[in-house]
């Protein structure tokens, strides 16, 4: 490598260390990924707005919500109250400044892991009254944070979320990178690739298996659930904040701990088959919206 070359390829090493929300606001500004989830939530508005009454003060959770680039979306929509759980204090923080300075006194911050708030019954109903205020809601949003809680936990954790927290008429909406593909180069595919060869692991947080099993079971047997793919793209012309990304998109630190040699091994495959040819990161996206008590064919 050239001096030029050596100090982004450095760059790109030190991203590793960049705070989760940060990576994040990265990807939200380079992708249109929060453009392809604010299309689907909007979808998920519309149908709850046709089945309330008009003077029906709509509540909301987003769990893992980060400093929640869709924000803007939810606070309008949201005026019986917007619940935003997160467990980076800094990216609350952000939000904090924006409640105090727009004067938005219906949004409030919970820093909490929802791990411990949500995966048993007992937490659960201690995190309605406390964090909640006994509030039920209207619509839990799941937006990119399932990453965290292991496969096999997803059904405690929907259970009690549908039980305990989803309002007689509801919606939850989870959107989650697609867990394979065959397309090369993709975040599925980037994360299957080095998840595997290092640690020997497959990315088996499916979705769609996901929809499948909680169809058969008698919880949401009157439930409408339903299911979708799209397609996001990333590029950013600057390689510390293309890398930012590629972190994030490999889980590290917070679930796998690569070792400094695998990380610059990681480094230099994005450096040259990434970067160096301008290719975007493609990401296949799944949603699920499970729709509760609305009376009508929801809208995904």
């Amino acid at each position: 490598m050239s001096s030029i070359d050596k100090k982004m390829f450095e760059r790109g090493l030190r991203a590793a260390d960049s705070a989760t929300f940060s990576e994040d606001k990265i990807w939200s500004r380079y992708s249109n990924d929060k453009v392809d989830i604010g299309e689907t939530l909007a979808k998920v508005i519309r149908t709850l707005n046709k089945a309330f009454p008009l003077d029906r003060k709509i509540t909301a959770l987003s769990i893992g919500s980060s400093n929640e680039p869709q924000f803007r979306i939810l606070e309008t929509f949201c005026r019986g109250g917007l619940y935003l759980l997160d467990i980076e204090k800094e990216a609350l923080d952000i939000v904090q400044e924006r409640i105090h300075r727009q004067l938005t006194t219906h949004v409030k911050t919970i820093l909490a892991d929802y791990d411990k708030c949500f995966f048993d019954c007992r937490n659960c109903s201690a995190s309605l009254r406390k964090c909640l205020r006994q509030n039920k809601m209207n619509l839990i949003a799941l937006h990119h944070s399932m990453y965290y809680c292991q496969e096999e936990a997803w059904h405690k954790l929907f259970d009690n979320l549908y039980r305990q927290v989803l309002a007689p008429e509801g919606a939850i909406h989870a959107v989650l990178m697609a867990c394979a593909t065959k397309e090369k180069y993709t975040t599925s595919w980037l994360y299957n690739h080095f998840v595997g060869k290092f640690f020997g692991l497959q990315n088996e947080q499916d979705l769609q298996k996901f929809k499948r099993e909680i169809e058969k079971a008698p919880l949401y047997k009157k439930a409408q659930i339903l299911f979708k793919k799209s397609r996001v793209h990333f590029f950013v012309d600057d390689f510390g904040q293309f890398m930012a990304v590629a972190w994030m998109i490999l889980l590290y630190p917070g679930v796998h701990k690569y070792s400094l040699k695998q990380r610059e091994e990681i480094a230099e495959f994005i450096y040259k088959h990434y970067w160096l040819k301008k290719r975007p990161i493609w990401q296949i996206q799944d949603h699920l919206v499970i729709y509760r008590g609305i009376g009508s064919n929801g809208l995904i």
